[in-house]
């Protein structure tokens, strides 16, 4: 019989899953809606529907993990496709990382002249971005196939399998090279980020010091996006710390720490396009239409 805390570990995930997938399935449909009427997306939306797409099937692969955790279905499919969820997660990690640089352009009131260039370059360069992030995280799936089933299954064994033998010098290089991958997206993410949130509160902070009637909504403006800034920045740390932490086999299969950083992890996807919807006018309205017609349906 399953512990209590199981079957919270149980519902949880489901409803992570549910609003993970109508967030981003909201991102995708008002995109794709407007791609078909105007014949045309711009750069933002198209790195936020390629961002959304593959946090549909992290969300989903983040759901059948929880499912291989409670032991309702057998871990062994999700062995021989450890290399396929490996590349929608490091997939997703470089397209919001983009995102992040993306803002950091277009929003940062630095006066630089790398800014300057970054500034007026950085639309036309958003879809070599993305192809370059699909490119890159496609190199274990094409040049290192085998050896990437076999690190996986080496790692998913040791993870998912208390009694499995497998050594732990391997088990650490794999760690190394798993977290190494990871690293180049999180280190551009963290400075573009720091970056924007460093020059908008400073700007924040002046605009209060002289802000007189007007310009109140405009501090109020700064303040949201710095606050939305922020609560990004924590889920993507909080994300690529789980990650590291589940990697290291310090927490025993099922305890309440192991539980704990799963549901961490799978908070990131959901969490963040619930933030990204809520910081966007478009798909705010859209989302509230959607949910209107639901209600009316119902």
């Amino acid at each position: 019989m399953l512990d209590f805390y199981l079957i919270i570990h149980f519902l949880l995930p489901v409803i992570q899953c549910l609003i993970g997938v109508l967030a981003n399935g909201i991102i995708v449909i008002v995109n794709g809606i407007e791609l078909t009427k105007k014949r045309k997306m711009i750069p933002l939306d198209l790195l936020l529907s390629c961002l959304a797409i593959s946090r549909i099937c992290l969300q989903s692969f983040i759901f059948y993990i929880n499912l291989v955790i409670l032991s309702l279905i057998d871990f062994l499919p999700l062995v021989k496709n450890f290399a396929v969820f490996m590349f929608v997660n490091e997939t997703g990690l470089w397209l919001a990382t983009w995102l992040g640089v993306f803002y950091c352009a277009k929003i940062s009131p630095i006066a630089h002249p790398l800014f300057f260039w970054l500034k007026r370059r950085i639309s036309k360069l958003v879809p070599w971005l993305i192809i370059g992030s699909l490119l890159f995280a496609s190199i274990p799936l094409v040049f290192y196939s085998k050896h990437t089933w076999v690190l996986s299954q080496e790692v998913l064994l040791r993870l998912f399998s208390p009694n499995a033998t497998t050594q732990i010098k391997e088990t650490s290089a794999l760690q190394i090279v798993f977290l190494a991958r990871f690293s180049p997206p999180f280190v551009i993410f963290l400075i573009s980020t720091l970056l924007l949130v460093f020059s908008l509160g400073r700007h924040t902070w002046q605009m209060r010091n002289t802000a007189t009637g007007t310009r109140d909504s405009s501090t109020g403006v700064h303040v949201s996006a710095l606050l939305s800034i922020l609560s990004f920045l924590v889920l993507y740390l909080s994300h690529y710390m789980t990650a590291a932490l589940l990697s290291s086999h310090i927490f025993e299969l099922r305890s309440f720490m192991f539980l704990f950083c799963i549901l961490v992890f799978g908070s990131y996807p959901s969490g963040h396009s619930i933030i990204l919807i809520s910081g966007n006018p478009k798909l705010k309205q859209n989302a509230k239409k959607f949910l209107l017609h639901g209600q009316c349906w119902q």
